[in-house]
């Protein structure tokens, strides 16, 4: 089946369940950003690949909302297919939610899938869609009936992560836990997200790609803890340390029947942008509600001193694996027909042969000119370009190693650059050197800092579609909240052991795309009569173009932290590179 095709096969089963529109957001059961094939329900009846976006399907229309990362790409995707387009952040386009209440008459009837719909997602759609008396409904999975050749479920093998890379032990994490549970008068603790269960756990998974997580829910009291999962994934070795460690091991489907059996005593916790409305459904109406963000995400969001000395030597490694690739870059360019998807085979190939490497961290988004300007670009058999001694190339990527989770853009001149080429990436630069340099009262939230990587480029008129940093994971998603660095508004505080991407861009389309992003560290500075001031660590080594900058747009100052941190680039890598690779970085971080 075509995309329209299969968009009419759900609207025959909306029909006969009397459906008026049906919601598909791109989650899991488990709220998450990125999602085994199995899940991929969104992309299937759209053909939109991006990680970011949620469909509504009526009788007569099929809309797709994204956001500014993937305008160029969805607009490339949905071309030939009955789909509007909503681009969302744009003048005058509404929300799914506000189209839904605008353009439905009264007395029809929204539905999901309970399972990959979150209690956040249904909070947003009450008050809208129960003023104008529209119904809202909870369905089954629609999709199990009409995508015959769906994927099957994951079943990934899991490993314990070891403490020497942890810092800390499941009972250890088990006891916070708790201890935040007493502080909060809470009873039980309803755990959804698959990066909080893995890092409560110390346990890895691959059911998911690039992210070392397992389809799993998790339910804690004071006393017990029970994991649900499929119980093929668990070998005699995690039985035993589960066992050990006093966590029982239940079906994965379980949860409900177990959550449904806690009562009126009880205060139960859920984090309501990672729970799901079935497992909402299955409480009973007279057990008191706690909607918070997971405590576990507060926690793991906190790097301790053994996760951030690992950090670094994962940084280290990577910075090898960065410049083995840009010298072999460098060197072929121009002789050996090189394209996106084989430069990107080639950097994962380098990262592949450092110690500990376990997977990439996410697809490499690596484009070539004017694919550079999509922000989420991704190469395909059917889709890609060659690479030649001009112009510029960006190679967003990352890795997953044992001591931590890597994310790095560098954008690169393979010839001759225009001006404009030139003066952009200055721009970019100046915005990354600017929020590494900040140093900031304790309290504030990344939203304060944000302007400071965007002002040289609103100088000038220019601006990107996307945050400026997102936080990272520790063996675990790419993409970890609390913490961020962005235009909208925000309450969570930047706390010690933080880690945070730091990735201004500037994207013109059909022209070029750069983007240029280091990981930083939130790290205690200086304690006055004012106050606790805060700073960032650059943890990630790796030289910047030094081919693409204009000297003289640069400050003192910025030339100065330039030079420092391509010493630092130097002196961190040098030991692990052969003679060649080693001149290589040696010109490439000389002082300037």
């Amino acid at each position: 089946m075509n995309v329209d095709e299969r968009v009419s096969s759900l609207r025959n089963l909306m029909r006969e369940r009397g459906i008026d529109a049906f919601i598909i957001p791109s989650d899991d059961n488990h709220g998450s950003e990125y999602v085994s094939e199995y899940f991929r329900a969104r992309q299937w009846i759209s053909g939109f690949t991006g990680s970011a976006g949620t469909v509504v399907i009526t009788l007569e229309e099929a809309h797709l909302w994204t956001d500014g990362r993937y305008f160029l790409q969805g607009a490339k995707e949905l071309e030939g297919t009955s789909y509007v387009l909503e681009k969302l952040g744009e003048p005058g386009v509404k929300n799914h939610v506000e189209w839904l209440r605008d353009n439905l008459e009264s007395g029809s009837t929204v539905a999901f899938n309970g399972k990959v719909f979150t209690v956040a997602a249904l909070n947003s759609l009450k008050a809208p869609l129960e003023s104008k008396n529209i119904n809202i409904k909870a369905e089954e999975d629609l999709f199990e009936k009409i995508w015959t050749d769906r994927p099957s479920m994951p079943k990934g093998k899991m490993f314990i992560h070891e403490l020497k890379y942890t810092g800390k032990s499941l009972s250890e994490k088990l006891t916070m836990v708790r201890e935040e549970m007493k502080k909060e008068g809470i009873s039980d603790f309803v755990l959804a997200s698959l990066d909080d269960i893995a890092w409560l756990l110390n346990l890895r998974g691959a059911d998911v790609p690039c992210n070392p997580v397992f389809l799993s829910y998790l339910l804690m009291d004071e006393n017990n803890c029970t994991l649900y999962l499929d119980k093929e994934k668990v070998n005699a070795e995690i039985s035993k340390y589960l066992e050990e460690n006093g966590v029982s091991v239940k079906a994965y489907e379980d949860v409900a029947s177990d959550v449904a059996q806690l009562n009126e005593k009880s205060v139960v916790t859920y984090d309501p942008t990672k729970t799901n409305v079935w497992i909402k459904d299955a409480l009973k109406s007279n057990v008191k509600v706690v909607e918070r963000r997971n405590i576990t995400t507060d926690l793991k969001a906190r790097k301790n001193e053994v996760e951030l000395k690992n950090v670094e030597n994962a940084m280290t490694k990577d910075g090898v694996a960065m410049v083995k690739f840009f010298n072999w870059l460098k060197k072929n360019i121009g002789n050996t027909e090189i394209t996106e998807i084989t430069a990107a085979d080639k950097l994962t190939q380098f990262r592949s042969e450092r110690e500990g490497f376990v997977d990439i961290s996410f697809s490499t988004i690596s484009g070539y000119g004017p694919n550079g300007a999509i922000i989420h670009y991704h190469a395909t058999e059917e889709n890609h370009s060659k690479l030649e001694p001009k112009s510029l190339y960006l190679i967003d990527s990352g890795a997953q190693y044992l001591d931590g989770t890597t994310d790095i853009t560098r954008t690169l001149a393979l010839g001759e650059l225009t001006e404009e080429e030139k003066v952009d990436y200055t721009l970019v630069l100046k915005g990354n050197m600017a929020l590494s340099m900040a140093k900031f009262l304790y309290g504030i939230a990344g939203c304060n800092l944000d302007i400071l990587a965007r002002k040289p480029m609103w100088d000038r008129g220019i601006d990107y579609k996307h945050g400026t940093g997102h936080g990272i994971g520790y063996l675990l998603n790419v993409h970890e909240g609390p913490q961020g660095i962005r235009k909208e508004i925000s309450n969570v505080t930047l706390e010690e052991g933080m880690l945070i991407s730091n990735e201004p861009g500037i994207y013109r389309e059909g022209k070029h795309g750069i983007r240029l992003e280091n990981i930083i560290a939130v790290a205690k500075d200086v304690e006055t009569e004012f106050g606790k001031f805060m700073r960032f660590d650059v943890l990630t080594y790796c030289p910047f173009e030094l081919e693409a900058i204009k000297v003289e747009l640069l400050s003192c100052e910025e030339k100065q932290w330039l030079n420092n941190y391509h010493e630092l680039v130097y002196n961190k890598l040098e030991a692990y590179l052969n003679e060649e690779e080693r001149a290589w970085l040696k010109e490439a971080t000389r002082a300037i």
